[in-house]
């Protein structure tokens, strides 16, 4: 096996595994809602629903550039294809800054969840405010380690991890529903459809910020196009995962978000206590049902989110490996003589994920949740410039290339894409935040773009290089 070839290995099931893993649903529908809910008020679902709207245009661009390219550097090999080396090294970096800091929040996540759970079974009470740290470290180490191994295995146990979970959800959400609906709900709330209307308070504005934290729970359908060159049918199997991952994510985070919001009540008591909940769907399903159920949810909210934990370190890996492969990088490029992993890869996303979270921590004192939120701010306003891009590169390849690859008409799709994801970014810069620790996540989204950026103009011979190797890539050849 060549050190610099990945093992061609999965099928289309195994591609979805990574998608549902890095979108981690179960995880989601927990813990990103209460980010949400501060900006959108009683109408997270709002927000959820114009996210939904947002990753499926989005998604068309995606599809269509996996039926004709298989890379594991995704948006890095995407973008570099169809509108040139310099955009898509940035569009890659810009990646795996995403998942990078998607580790942070999944890590956190892994950490709060996991600690809660040690208290509910009584194993560990009474618990220091580090302790979501350690468990947290305990996931990062134990990902690592699982993302060594043969990726086919790691995906299998990730997508019967989440599916288990995400069943657990979708039972206490049609409980809790009848219960709403049948009038026997705790603290006489009901069922209120007004979860779909803007909020005097939060207005338009405040719904599309809090649409960042959708955007945030979706982040990660595409991640099965990193795995194009280890599936054997890439050019329909990952289609078919990214397609299937956010169809179903937009199902389930609008109904399940609208259930919780009426669940907990839509009156100010209602979603101060949503805003607080440590695990969402935990603790509905202890009020609605039992402790039992309540205290499986969080379990589950744990694995999912050490789940998406591998999955980050999986998918910045790969796009490590695809670019320091085209430029020459010989120890980033090399891949494990018996696994067929980009293991030196994999160390270099972990140790980055681990300095983060230790840095931000101890240099501003910031707790576990603080770490999570501000993370997934800075990675999902990268992420959409990345969709951005990868959205112009697609409407040029499909429409302005050699040949058309599709009716005119469809270009309206992508536009409406771009459209989605321009209005939601704006929405978070302006008006530019006052508060420092607000001010903070978007410069440093922006600061991650800018070193790409940078980096590339400095080195032109680099980026012919990087061109030159993309053009000779078959990974990025058309179909026949």
């Amino acid at each position: 096996m060549s050190e610099r070839s990945l093992v061609k290995n999965l099928n289309v099931w195994e591609a979805i595994g990574i998608s549902v893993a890095l979108m981690a649903p179960s995880m989601a529908a927990n813990i990103n809602p209460q980010g949400s809910v501060g900006h959108s008020g009683r109408a997270v679902p709002l927000s959820f629903g114009i996210a939904t709207v947002g990753v499926l245009l989005i998604a068309y661009g995606f599809v269509r550039l996996c039926q004709h390219f298989n890379h594991a550097g995704s948006v890095y090999g995407f973008v570099g294809a169809t509108t040139g080396p310099r955009s898509g090294v940035v569009a890659g970096w810009g990646l795996i800054g995403t998942y990078t800091f998607y580790g942070c929040v999944t890590s956190m996540a892994a950490g709060i969840f996991g600690a809660d759970f040690l208290n509910k079974l009584g194993i560990w009470k009474h618990q220091p405010t580090w302790s979501p740290f350690l468990v947290g470290a305990f996931a990062l180490a134990l990902a690592y380690w699982v993302a060594i191994v043969p990726a086919r295995n790691g995906t299998r146990m990730l997508l019967s991890f989440e599916g288990i979970t995400v069943l657990l959800i979708l039972v206490t959400t049609v409980v809790v529903f009848i219960k709403l609906a049948t009038g026997h709900a705790p603290n006489g709330n009901h069922v209120d459809w007004s979860v779909f209307s803007i909020p005097k308070s939060a207005g338009f504005n405040g719904v599309f910020v809090g649409a960042v934290f959708g955007f945030l729970s979706f982040a990660g359908f595409e991640a099965s196009s990193t795995l194009g060159e280890e599936t054997t049918n890439p050019r329909k199997d990952i289609s078919r995962a990214m397609l299937g991952t956010a169809i179903f994510g937009g199902f389930f985070f609008v109904i399940v978000t609208a259930v919780e919001v009426m669940g907990f009540g839509t009156n100010d008591a209602g979603i101060k206590a949503f805003g607080g909940s440590g695990s969402l769907m935990g603790d509905l399903g202890t009020s609605f049902i039992g402790s039992w159920i309540g205290t499986l949810i969080s379990l589950g909210a744990a694995v999912s989110a050490f789940g998406c934990l591998l999955a980050c370190l999986v998918g910045a890996s790969r796009l490590t490996f695809a670019m320091a492969r085209d430029a020459g990088h010989a120890p980033l490029s090399m891949v494990h003589s018996k696994n067929g992993t980009p293991v030196n890869a994999t160390r270099v996303i972990t140790g980055a994920v681990l300095l983060i979270v230790v840095v931000w921590h101890l240099a501003w004192n910031k707790q576990a949740f603080d770490i999570f939120a501000g993370s997934g701010v800075i990675g999902t306003l990268i992420l959409l410039v990345v969709y951005l891009m990868a959205t112009f590169g697609a409407i040029r390849f499909i429409f302005f290339g050699s040949k058309k690859r599709a009716a005119m008409w469809e270009i309206i799709i992508p536009i409406l894409g771009i459209g989605m994801l321009g209005i939601t970014v704006w929405e978070n810069i302006h008006p530019w935040p006052t508060a420092w620790s607000a001010r903070i996540l978007p410069i440093a989204s922006a600061i991650w773009l800018l070193v790409g950026v940078l980096f590339i103009a400095a080195k032109p011979s680099l980026a012919k290089k990087l061109g030159d190797q993309l053009r000779r890539d078959e990974n990025l050849s058309e179909a026949l």
